[in-house]
């Protein structure tokens, strides 16, 4: 391919890319790349500076909040009351875990941590379990009304939690399930499956057909391909699913207020934090411990699994 015939449009044509044999430059392929002027290079470095710098102050300033609460959760009340928690940064210092002995043992918040896991963890895996066999069926298996079914799926996440609350509470109250912790694990699968089901019906749609027909072929059945091939490629997109159903579901306090109301010995921390807003209104000292306290284990679980997030919420968005 001819890159140009007149010598003075040929000699225009230049390329950033320098060979390590001279330090020459080429056009390869015949394509030419415009070598970058030593303004447009500054103009680069300058906007790629800009916004690192605008990124780390958003970031900074996002994170004030959580770093004063976890400040003013070690401070007695007496300083809390006197002065700011910035305070507290200069010498002398004076902390304390009075605090958090006080919420755990007086106010029983180990109780509550244990009911909230009881019900964060398998209210995170059966959301997730159901939808990965869904998300399956509907990218590679063939039955009537496959579409349909999943585009009513998807319309379901247009559908407010608050419309749902009392015919929920109505069916679970009619089985006896109220007050229960299955039924706020059956209340919470149910609310989590619309998402669930499209996050990993889009990875999954996106995987190469070739994979699936060549494991057919070889005599795999869906069971072998499900277990063997997909649940491996879709570690980012289990991963990420599982990071926001279990920060839904641990943050809750609609649901857990109304499925639970009647039951206090299974009340997680959300209802555990809002009876001590309303008992110790005051008591600012308590109220940040206990609020860190719920912060801290899905704080632990998303750094864990960060790694996995981008790449899991970008699954199925590129194709190939």
């Amino acid at each position: 391919m001819s890159i140009a015939k007149n010598p003075a449009h040929a000699a225009e044509i230049t390329t950033d890319v320098d060979l390590r044999s001279g330090g020459k430059s080429s056009v390869l392929a015949g394509t030419s790349v415009r070598a970058l002027s030593p303004r447009e290079r500054l103009m680069r470095s300058v906007n790629s500076g800009l916004l690192t710098f605008v990124v780390v102050v958003i970031s900074l300033l996002w994170s004030v909040p959580t770093f004063g609460l976890f400040i003013s959760s070690f401070r007695p009340a007496d300083a809390i009351h006197a002065s700011g928690w910035w305070n507290s940064l200069l010498p002398p210092w004076h902390f304390t875990i009075e605090n958090y002995q006080h919420v755990l043992q007086t106010q029983d918040f180990g109780t509550a941590f244990i009911n909230s896991m009881i019900i964060s963890i398998p209210g995170t895996l059966l959301p997730v379990l159901v939808a990965a066999f869904a998300a399956y069926a509907f990218a590679w298996m063939k039955f009537p009304g496959r579409d349909w079914i999943f585009l009513a799926i998807v319309t379901l996440l247009v559908v407010p939690v608050q419309m749902t609350l009392i015919p929920i509470f109505q069916i679970l109250t009619n089985v006896g399930l109220t007050g229960s912790f299955l039924g706020i694990w059956l209340a919470h699968t149910a609310y989590g499956l619309p998402f669930a089901v499209y996050l990993l019906r889009s990875f999954f749609g996106a995987l190469p057909s070739d994979l699936m027909e060549s494991a057919r072929i070889d005599g795999a059945s869906h069971l072998r391909i499900f277990f063997s091939i997909l649940l491996p490629l879709a570690v980012p997109s289990l991963a990420s699913l599982v990071i926001f159903q279990f920060m839904w579901v641990w943050n809750d306090l609609l649901v857990a207020l109304v499925l639970l109301g009647g039951a206090p010995e299974h009340a997680p921390m959300t209802v555990a934090i809002a009876n001590l807003v309303n008992s110790f209104g005051t008591n600012y000292e308590v109220l940040t411990s206990a609020a860190f306290i719920s912060m801290a284990l899905p704080l632990v679980i998303f750094f864990s699994l960060q790694r996995y997030f981008v790449r899991g919420i970008l699954a199925g968005s590129v194709k190939g």
